[in-house]
């Protein structure tokens, strides 16, 4: 027995003094309310309502019961308000969850600007390379890099993360500056072990064929700002993401190697824990981010 459902009936067959009026109000038969009513006093081993034909009326104890119902339905509502208004409009602690690059390069001062336009919402930004379970560490939605394997998470596709060939001037006058993709495989690679395939660089021409390139250097490593680091030292030629290179371009501290030529894009993505009932807070982020990743989204992020 659902015993809020039978004390609604109840509550209503008191106020309109009859079953077959209760039961017109919630779309069930009148032996359905008449059998919901008596489960209630088989459950409470008493008598809440006298029946005769002229209809039902309280006994002593239906009278208080029927206080009781009153509260217990009316917390009921407000409670079920509170869920409402929190779904309805964006409140509360929202946890942003991403990769330390991206999240320090990008996510941050995109961050603020959500602060900014929404006064009632408080951050908490959770950055780590390894692998989020978003439900385990509470993480409302996080954007990944990058194919999403099949899951139950809902998601949402914001944009592509293009990545480039970049290298010092100084490194170039030293050791030449490559003509073709093929060149790359006698240059020092400064390699991110975790995208483009470790030592196994594929660089699609202007006109859209693509070499697939094996390449070798002096420094590997799964952190995007050693590789750049390492790239601004003059110690070789780094693949990198175009907003990790941004900066150090437009500085002078390297330059695009092979302009024409690309790297293998990575999908953007806002994922978080359920596709279905997404609070308010989620979906004000994730339509926030809608619409930034779009063309040369690294040179229009907040503050650059």
């Amino acid at each position: 027995m659902d015993r809020l459902h039978a004390m609604e009936v109840f509550v209503r067959v008191v106020e309109t003094g009859s079953f077959s009026a209760a039961a017109r109000d919630f779309s069930i038969t009148q032996s359905t309310a008449t059998k919901l009513v008596a489960l209630l006093e088989a459950r409470l081993a008493g008598r809440l309502l006298n029946r005769n034909t002229r209809g039902a009326s309280l006994t002593e104890a239906g009278a208080l019961f029927y206080d009781k119902c009153k509260t217990i339905l009316r917390e009921s509502e407000e409670a079920d308000a509170v869920v409402r208004l929190q779904q309805d409009r964006a409140h509360g602690l929202l946890r942003i969850g991403s990769s330390v690059a991206f999240g320090r390069r990008v996510l941050v001062p995109l961050a603020l600007e959500f602060i900014r336009e929404h006064p009632n919402v408080q951050v908490d930004l959770v950055f780590e390379d390894r692998y989020t379970d978003l439900v385990a560490q509470g993480i409302d939605v996080a954007v990944r890099l990058g194919k999403l394997a099949d899951s139950s998470l809902g998601a949402r596709f914001l944009g592509a993360n293009p990545w480039l060939l970049v290298a010092s001037n100084a490194y170039l006058r030293s050791n030449g500056t490559p003509v073709r993709a093929e060149d790359l495989a006698s240059h020092s690679a400064l390699i991110y072990s975790t995208v483009q395939g470790n030592d196994v660089w594929r660089v699609r021409s202007p006109g859209g064929d693509v070499a697939t390139v094996r390449v070798s250097g002096r420094l590997r490593s799964n952190n995007l700002s050693a590789v750049l680091a390492a790239a601004r030292a003059d110690l070789g030629i780094a693949a990198l993401p175009w907003y990790v290179a941004a900066d150090s371009i437009a500085s002078g501290a390297v330059t695009p190697v092979l302009p024409g030529c690309s790297l293998p894009e990575q999908e953007i993505h806002a994922v978080y824990p359920s596709p279905k009932l997404v609070p308010a807070k989620v979906q004000a982020f994730i339509g926030f981010l809608c619409g930034r990743f779009e063309a040369q989204w690294w040179e229009q992020l907040p503050g650059r």
